[in-house]
């Protein structure tokens, strides 16, 4: 009897431990969209302000992902506050993902539709360093960032974290898009560079915006 009552405890003790280990990582979770959400909210200004100063569609719509990705990061911190209850849980995970897909669907018929007009009208931005500058701070703060949320979501089993880190390593692909048609342009006078790179973003934005819809399956 003493033995079954040991092994009991032992189990309760286990238990607790993983518990509190999984409310570790949710806080670690919370704390990168916290970072994600002041990250783009800044970004997304920059990005728009200068965007619509030099004229250019691709850092625009940098700035439009921005704020996709405010609104995903949003949508995850919501996830993360009911992550003990796991019928929450669960719901919050497939409603995450499909708020994400419909975003960026949203954002490629944008994108897609200024491109294409301005390559028609042969609209020539204007140089933007500001637009260069926060393309090189992006390409060095995503990867890192979604390499942390990767880490945070295979420990938790979360498949709308594991999104959430495949659109922020979206984003840096954006970044390296955006910075060669920025200096295409700068450098070399290319002003079809501009709206090349933006019409690069949308079958990425497409891709990823489907994969978001057709996720339905949730492992947390």
């Amino acid at each position: 009897m003493p033995q079954t009552t040991h092994s009991h405890c032992y189990s309760v003790q286990v238990a607790g431990t993983a518990i509190s280990e999984r409310a570790k990582i949710v806080r670690q979770g919370r704390r990168l969209e916290y970072f994600t959400i002041t990250w783009n909210v800044n970004e997304g200004i920059v990005a728009l302000v200068f965007g619509a100063i030099a004229g250019s569609i691709s850092l625009v719509g940098f700035g439009f992902d921005s704020a996709i990705e405010v609104a995903s990061g949003s949508v995850l911190l919501w996830r993360m506050m009911v992550d003990a209850d796991l019928e929450r849980r669960e719901r919050n995970e497939k409603l995450a993902l499909q708020i994400v897909g419909l975003g960026f669907l949203g954002l490629g018929a944008y994108v897609g539709y200024e491109s294409v007009s301005d390559l028609v009208r042969r609209h020539a931005p204007e140089r933007s360093i500001p637009g260069i500058v926060l393309a090189c701070a992006s390409l060095i703060v995503m990867p890192i960032l979604s390499h942390r949320k990767r880490e945070v979501g295979s420990a938790l089993g979360s498949t709308a974290m594991d999104a959430d880190a495949k659109q922020t390593e979206f984003c840096a692909y954006l970044s390296a898009v955006l910075l060669g048609g920025l200096l295409l342009n700068a450098l070399f006078g290319f002003w079809w560079a501009d709206p090349l790179a933006a019409a690069a973003m949308i079958v990425v934005i497409a891709s990823e915006g489907m994969q978001r819809l057709r996720s339905k399956n949730c492992h947390c």
